[in-house]
C-alpha cells in the first residue's frame, strides 16, 4: 500500500450451481489464499455465492435464503483476515430480485451494490430504486446502492466503486459516475459467455476503459463449472491500469487467484495532468473502511526500456510513427522557411545519424533530392577513425552532399586568444569545439540558405549534457523528445530496412560507444571520452526520467521500482548514486531548456518550455535529494 501500491485479485469460484453452503467453502478457500498473498482487494464472479446460472430457481426463496446465510457465513470467516472481499449473490429488497455484489471485510458487510443494466428477466434493475438505501442483515442497516464509494479510512488515493456484469457495456456505465467521484479502482465482477474473439474483446473493452477513465480495473469472470447447458464460462480474468493490461488469466487457464498491483499514484497523476478530466462528487455515498498499511510486494512487470516497446510488432509500428512524426516536422520546416538545404553536422554517432536519416525522409516528402542535405563533417582533437569513417561512408550510401570542416586550428588559435592552455583537458576546452562547431554550421547555413537541424535528444536535454549555445542550439530540433535508448532502436530500425552496405554502417553506428569527441583519443585513435562512463547508463536515466517527469514519483519511489527493475543488473549503491546525479542535473541544468530551439514532440514525455514543461531555472533541487539520503 506504501508508495500507491494497492494489490488486487481476481479470484476463481469452482461454483456449484444451486449450492451456497458448498460455493461458501469454496470461496472462504479462495479468501485465505488472497489473505496468505496480502492482497488488499479480493474481486470474485458475478453470482458466485449460488452460481451465475441459475436460472429461474433465483426465483426460489429457499436458494435466496440459504444464498443469504452463506454470505453471513463467509463474511465472518474474514474477522481475521486481511482482504476486503467482493462476492456475488441474489438479493430479494422490496419484493424485487436483484444482482448484487457484497463487500465485506473483518467480519463486516461494508455494502451491497445492485446491478443496473439487467438483460436477465429473473432481475429488477437498480434504476428503479430512489438512491442509496439500506438493507437489513442480521439486525445491521447495510448501505445498498449502484453509488456507493468504499474508501480507505488513512490513503485518501485508495477509494473504489463496484459495476456488475452488464453494466460495463452500458452506456451510461456505472464506472464513469464512481470514478468521477473519486473512485480510483473499479472492482468487475462477471459472468461473460466464451465465443469465438470475446476474450480479445473484453481485452480490448478493459483497457479502454482504464484508459479512458484513469483507472484501475479488476475483472472476475466466471469458470467452466457454471451450468454449460446452452454456453460456456471461460474464467478469464483480467486487471487493467490505465490502459495497459497488468494481468490477465487466460481463458481456460486454471488458476485460483489472478494477482497485480494497481499503482493510485500513477492513476492519480494521470487525472492531475489532465485539466478536462471532470470531477463530480454529488449523488454518490462513501463507506468508509479500514486495513493495516504495510510495503507491497511487488509482482507487477516495469519495462526497464518504459520509452521502448518490449513487443516487436508493436516496436516496429513505434518506430514507424515515430520518424514520420519528425520527419513531416521538418518537412514543414523546410517548406515555410524556403530552405535550400539542410545543414547537419554530421559526427557518426547515434543523434547525428538519426537526424540524417529523418532528413532523408524529410526530403523524400519534399520530392527534393538527397542532396539538398549538406552534411558537414568537423574533427577535432577527440574525432575517432571508427566514427570519421562511419560518417563518411553514411553520408555516401545516403548521397547527401558532405563536406569537411576540420576546425583544429581554429579551436587552438581560440585558446591562444583566450588564453587557454590546450593541455588543459577542463571544461573550456571541451565547450570551445562544441561551440565552434554550431558557429560553423550556422554560418554554413547562412551562407547556403539552409536551415541547421538540431541533433540533440531528449535524454541529453534532461541531464543538460550539452554545450550552451553549443550544440544545444540549432534552427530545428528533430531529436528534442527522442530519449537516448530510444535513438538506438529508431537507427536500428532503418538499418534493418537499409541496402547492405548502409546497414552495416547503421549497425556499427549503434553499436559505437556514446561520445561527444571532445578530449584527445587515445594512441590507437579510439575513443577515450565515454558519456556513460560520466554522467550514467542512459536506460537508468531514461527509467528515472519517464517516471519522474509522467507521473511525478517521489525519490523513494524511483529508487524502489530501479530496485525492483534492476536489482540484477546494478546494486543499490550505484543505483542511489545516478539517481542524485538524475536529480541534481534535471534541477541545475533548466536554463538550457528554458531556451530550447523548436522540434516535434513525439511521445508523453517532452522537455519543450513552451507547452511541456513550466519550470524555473532557479528551483531547488534540495527536498528531493533531502528524501533520497534518508
Amino acid at each position: 500500500m506504501k508508495d500507491g501500491f494497492i494489490k488486487v485479485a481476481a479470484g476463481s469460484v469452482a461454483v456449484t450451481v444451486g449450492n451456497p453452503q458448498k460455493n461458501a467453502q469454496e470461496i472462504i478457500r479462495i479468501i485465505r489464499l488472497a489473505d496468505q498473498s496480502k492482497a488488499n482487494l479480493l474481486v470474485l464472479p458475478e453470482l458466485c455465492i449460488t452460481g451465475y446460472t441459475c436460472g429461474d430457481l433465483f426465483y426460489n426463496n429457499l436458494l435466496l435464503d440459504n444464498a443469504l446465510e452463506a454470505l453471513g457465513e463467509i463474511c465472518t470467516s474474514t474477522e481475521n483476515t486481511y482482504p476486503t472481499v467482493i462476492a456475488g449473490l441474489p438479493i430479494k429488497y422490496q419484493n424485487k430480485l436483484f444482482n448484487c455484489a457484497a463487500v465485506f471485510s473483518q467480519g463486516s458487510i461494508l455494502g451491497i451494490v445492485p446491478q443496473k443494466t439487467v438483460k436477465s428477466r429473473q432481475f429488477t434493475s437498480s434504476a428503479e430504486l430512489t438512491g442509496n438505501e439500506v438493507f437489513f442483515f442480521n439486525g445491521e442497516e447495510i448501505p445498498f446502492g449502484t453509488d456507493l464509494l468504499f474508501q480507505h479510512d488513512q490513503l485518501a488515493e485508495y477509494c473504489f466503486g463496484v459495476e456488475i456484469g452488464e453494466d460495463v457495456w452500458a452506456q451510461n456505465q456505472a464506472a464513469e459516475r464512481l470514478t468521477a467521484a473519486g473512485a480510483m479502482i473499479i472492482a468487475s465482477p462477471s459472468a461473460a459467455t466464451e465465443t469465438v474473439g470475446t476474450d480479445e474483446y473484453r481485452k480490448l473493452m478493459f483497457s479502454a476503459n482504464s484508459a479512458r477513465l484513469y483507472a484501475g480495473y479488476v475483472n472476475a469472470n466466471a469458470g467452466p463449472e457454471e451450468s454449460t447447458q446452452d454456453a460456456v464460462f471461460s474464467r478469464n480474468h483480467l486487471i487493467a491500469e490505465s490502459g495497459t493490461i497488468l494481468a490477465e488469466n487466460k481463458s481456460f487457464e486454471c488458476s485460483d487467484l489472478l494477482i497485480s498491483e494497481i499503482d493510485l499514484q500513477r492513476l492519480s497523476a494521470d487525472r492531475q495532468k489532465d485539466s478536462g478530466y471532470q470531477m463530480k462528487y454529488d449523488g454518490c455515498s462513501v463507506v468508509v473502511f479500514s486495513q493495516d498499511v504495510h510495503k507491497t510486494e511487488l509482482t507487477r512487470y516495469y519495462e526497464p526500456n518504459p520509452f521502448v516497446p518490449s513487443d516487436l510488432e508493436n516496436l516496429k509500428k513505434r518506430a514507424e510513427s515515430i520518424l514520420q512524426t519528425q520527419a513531416y516536422g521538418l518537412k514543414k520546416r523546410l517548406s515555410h522557411t524556403y530552405a535550400k538545404c539542410a545543414v547537419i553536422g554530421i559526427s557518426g554517432g547515434l543523434d547525428s545519424t538519426l537526424a540524417l536519416l529523418v532528413a532523408v525522409r524529410a526530403m523524400k516528402l519534399l520530392n527534393r533530392p538527397c542532396s539538398d542535405i549538406l552534411a558537414v563533417t568537423m574533427p577535432c582533437f577527440g574525432t575517432s577513425s571508427r566514427t570519421k569513417k562511419n560518417a563518411l561512408s553514411l553520408c555516401k550510401e545516403l548521397g547527401v552532399e558532405l563536406k569537411e570542416v576540420d576546425i583544429t586550428k581554429s579551436v587552438q588559435q581560440h585558446f591562444v586568444d583566450i588564453g587557454q592552455d590546450e593541455n588543459n583537458y577542463d571544461v573550456t576546452f571541451e565547450n570551445a569545439q562544441a561551440r565552434e562547431r554550431t558557429q560553423v554550421l550556422m554560418d554554413i547555413a547562412n551562407q547556403r540558405g539552409g536551415l541547421l537541424v538540431g541533433t540533440g535528444d531528449l535524454s541529453e536535454l534532461a541531464l543538460g549534457w550539452a554545450t550552451y549555445n553549443g550544440d544545444h542550439m540549432s534552427m530545428y530540433g528533430v531529436n528534442a523528445s527522442v530519449p537516448k535508448t530510444l535513438v538506438r532502436y529508431l537507427v536500428r530500425y532503418e538499418a534493418e530496412h537499409s541496402q547492405e552496405e548502409l546497414r552495416k554502417t547503421l549497425i556499427d553506428i549503434v553499436d559505437t560507444p556514446v561520445s561527444p569527441e571532445l578530449l584527445p583519443t587515445n594512441q590507437d585513435g579510439e575513443i577515450a571520452q565515454k558519456t556513460e562512463d560520466l554522467v550514467g547508463p542512459y536506460e537508468l536515466h531514461d527509467f528515472y526520467l519517464y517516471h519522474f517527469f509522467r507521473f511525478g514519483f517521489k525519490p523513494q519511489k524511483l529508487l524502489r521500482l530501479a530496485k525492483y527493475t534492476f536489482g540484477n543488473t546494478y546494486t543499490n549503491e550505484v543505483l542511489t548514486h545516478w539517481l542524485r546525479t538524475f536529480l541534481r542535473r534535471f534541477f541545475n541544468q533548466q536554463f538550457k531548456r528554458s531556451c530550447l530551439p523548436d522540434g516535434p514532440k513525439v511521445g508523453s514525455v517532452s522537455l519543450s518550455p513552451r507547452g511541456d514543461l513550466q519550470m524555473p531555472t532557479d528551483a531547488s533541487s534540495e527536498i528531493w535529494l533531502h528524501e533520497l539520503e534518508n
